[in-house]
C-alpha cells in the first residue's frame, strides 16, 4: 500500500522550508511513497524536486494550486504553468490538455480561497477527485460536510494531503493507493480506489504556517520596493 502527500508548500512560494528540506524530511521521518510539491500559481518547487528527486527513495509529481475565479484547484502531472484568475471550467480543461489531473483542495472552506459547493457540483463530472482530508484549520472546518457531500452526491475519488507550509506537517495528511509510485497513484485515482488519511494540525504547524505567511507577504513587500 503506497502513501502520497499531494499538497505540500515551499519556500519558494508561502512555506518555510526549502525542496530539499522537504525530501530530506519526508525520506527519513515520513513512510510516504510519493510527494507532490503545489505552490500556489507556481511551478518552480516541483521542477527543483524532479532535478533532486533520483537521490531520494520518493517519487516526485510536479503540480500547483492554482487560482482561479472561483477559488483553489489542485492541478498535479503538469509540464507548464497554467494562467491563474481564469474560470474554473477553463482551468480545468487547461490542465487536462497537458494530461494533469485536477483536485479540489480544501473544498467548501471560507477560511482560504476555495471552491464552494455550487462551483464543485458544477464541474463535479471533470474533476479527478476531492480532498476530503486536510489537517490544516481550513480544512477542518468544513470536513464533515465535505465528506458527507462526497458519499452521498459526488462520489469523486478521494484523497487527503497535509497542505503543509512547514516540516512538521510534511505527511500528516495523506493518499494511500494501491502500489508505491506516482503511476500507480493516478491509476488508482482514475479507478477510484485511492483511500484518505491523516491527523489533524497541532499547534507548532499552525504557528509554522503563520510564520510562513507573514515572511512571504514580506519578500512580495521587498520585490515591489526595488527599483525595475
Amino acid at each position: 500500500m503506497g502513501k502520497a502527500d499531494l499538497h505540500v508548500h515551499t519556500a519558494w512560494g508561502d512555506g518555510t522550508a526549502t525542496v530539499r528540506q522537504i525530501l530530506d524530511h519526508a525520506a527519513a521521518h515520513t513512510d510516504l511513497d510519493v510527494i507532490a510539491f503545489t505552490d500556489h500559481d507556481d511551478l518552480r518547487a516541483g521542477w527543483e524536486a524532479q532535478e533532486l528527486a533520483s537521490a531520494y527513495r520518493l517519487e516526485v509529481i510536479a503540480g500547483t494550486e492554482i487560482t482561479t475565479l472561483h477559488g483553489h484547484l489542485l492541478a498535479l502531472f503538469l509540464e507548464r504553468p497554467i494562467k491563474m484568475l481564469r474560470p474554473l471550467e477553463w482551468t480545468i480543461e487547461a490542465v487536462h490538455d497537458q494530461g494533469g489531473v485536477c483536485i479540489a483542495p480544501h473544498p467548501l472552506s471560507w477560511l482560504t480561497r476555495s471552491l464552494g459547493e455550487r462551483a464543485v457540483r458544477r464541474v463535479s463530472a471533470d474533476l479527478d477527485g476531492i480532498e476530503v482530508i486536510n489537517p490544516s484549520l481550513a480544512g477542518r472546518v468544513t470536513a464533515a460536510k465535505v465528506a458527507r457531500l462526497n458519499d452521498g452526491v459526488l462520489r469523486l475519488p478521494e484523497t487527503g494531503s497535509s497542505d503543509a507550509h512547514h516540516l512538521l506537517g510534511v505527511g500528516t495528511a495523506y493518499t494511500e493507493f494501491d502500489g508505491s509510485t506516482a503511476q500507480d497513484f493516478r491509476e488508482a485515482l482514475q479507478a477510484g480506489t485511492t483511500r484518505a488519511g491523516g491527523n489533524f494540525v497541532w499547534h507548532r504547524e499552525m504557528t509554522g504556517v503563520l510564520r510562513a505567511r507573514t515572511a512571504y507577504r514580506w519578500r512580495k513587500y521587498v520585490r515591489r520596493q526595488e527599483p525595475a
